[in-house]
């Protein structure tokens, strides 16, 4: 997995631009990722590859178009110094998996990355970076591919009808 980097404070106009609100494909939306900032974005991203940003990624607006893109262009998970709480919450909700690493400045753009969410690192070129864990019900909700889904599958649960 390549890893695309971003600095500090990327807002989610940068991600989606607002002109294209009117856009629900996500595969549509990733045709126009990041394309004031970096253009080659939408071109050349491959599935599973993986941004890396600074602090506060996904500030600005709580447009659930940005984590929409990302996944539309292949992209799983975002690793950051810390996210804009909307921005975290609706990338989780979408399906897109939002990691904490107090040391994403270091990995560079176009390292290999390799994500293991099981020990909570990512590997690059032999080093190991910390992650921060996120709660199970939230991995659940990703892996779900995201909360409507993952209410889906709760709906199909047998619910219990004694009371104790």
């Amino acid at each position: 997995m390549r890893v695309w980097k971003f600095g500090d404070d990327v807002d989610t106009d940068a991600i989606i631009p607002g002109r294209f609100l009117t856009i629900n494909d996500p595969r549509e939306l990733a045709e126009h990722a990041f394309e004031g900032v970096r253009p080659e974005f939408a071109r050349e991203v491959r599935e599973g590859d993986v941004v890396v940003a600074g602090r506060n990624f996904g500030c600005g607006s709580s447009r659930e178009h940005a984590p929409h893109a990302l996944l539309g262009a292949g992209v799983r998970v975002v690793i950051a110094r810390s996210f804009a709480r909307i921005f975290y919450r609706n990338a989780i909700n979408t399906g897109l998996l939002a990691l904490v690493c107090g040391e994403a400045d270091d990995i560079e753009d176009g390292d290999t990355i390799i994500v293991d969410t099981s020990k909570a690192i990512a590997r690059v070129s032999g080093i190991e970076y910390q992650l921060e864990p996120i709660p199970a019900f939230l991995q659940e909700i990703v892996n779900a591919g995201g909360l409507v889904e993952y209410a889906k599958k709760l709906k199909e649960l047998p619910l219990c009808t004694e009371l104790r």
